[in-house]
């Protein structure tokens, strides 16, 4: 296993107080995230639930036809499966890596006993979950009013946020299923911020080089979404708890 698989922690595993914690320590198991895996289909019962922590996992509405849309997006600060907790088995939304890594992954009938239980772990869920409809809600705002370079913008700052790293691989084909676009419009758009020098794009393969070019060309759907996440989630530690599973 990589030496640095799980150098990232994820944040909802690092707030968890330690009584917590060591309920689901020994359950929790370090699983590779390559690129393109799916972890849950629209309808699909899940099995278990995923911790994000160096990957970043896409969340997709998929219509009948196949074609799909980004709906969120679930990284080092998050949890792949809120529906399990929130009283549903099943999930609309397809749950897919688009940047590969690792994962804790953790059976889901232990996630719902934790939850059960009320205390630390119910409230903590329940915030992310307010943060993560948030985020929904905006991206259905953005994709209804913004510009394709906008939404380019908002998809590559949500990844650096939960990347250590300014170096993303997404494939035009990718990024068109993920923002719900013809692929001749992230061509475009990505093209432009090229030329403006905020980023490089080579076969898949998209280097960031002006960060704070990208933040004055976004809408302000991303910063709603940061703000929003900060509020709700500003107290929970970023350390990584005694006896969490080495690499």
């Amino acid at each position: 296993m990589p030496a640095d698989s799980s150098a990232d922690l994820n944040h909802l595993l690092a707030a968890l107080p330690g009584a917590e914690f060591e309920r689901l320590q020994a359950h929790l198991e370090l699983v590779d995230m390559p690129l393109g895996k799916v972890l849950s289909e629209s309808g699909g019962r899940m099995q278990h639930v995923y911790f994000p922590t160096n990957c970043i996992v896409s969340l997709l509405y998929v219509l009948a036809d196949g074609a799909s849309a980004e709906i969120g997006v679930v990284g080092n600060e998050g949890i792949v499966g809120i529906s399990l907790f929130m009283g549903g088995e099943t999930t609309p939304s397809r749950a897919v890596v688009r940047s590969a890594g690792h994962a804790l992954r953790l059976q889901s009938a232990r996630l719902v006993e934790e939850f059960s239980r009320g205390g630390a772990t119910m409230r903590l869920l329940l915030r992310y979950t307010q943060s993560l409809i948030t985020q929904m809600t905006q991206t259905a705002v953005c994709n209804r009013h913004h510009s394709v370079e906008q939404q380019l913008c908002r998809a590559l700052l949500l990844s650096l946020d939960r990347m250590s790293g300014s170096s993303l691989k997404m494939t035009q084909e990718l990024i068109a299923s993920m923002l719900g676009v013809r692929r001749e419009g992230v061509t475009e758009a990505a093209g432009n911020l090229q030329r403006a020098g905020y980023i490089r794009y080579s076969r898949g393969h998209i280097d960031v080089l002006n960060r704070a070019g990208l933040e004055g060309a976004v809408c302000e759907c991303y910063s709603v979404v940061k703000v929003e996440y900060e509020r709700l989630m500003c107290d929970i530690p970023r350390e990584r708890p005694q006896g969490l599973p080495p690499a």
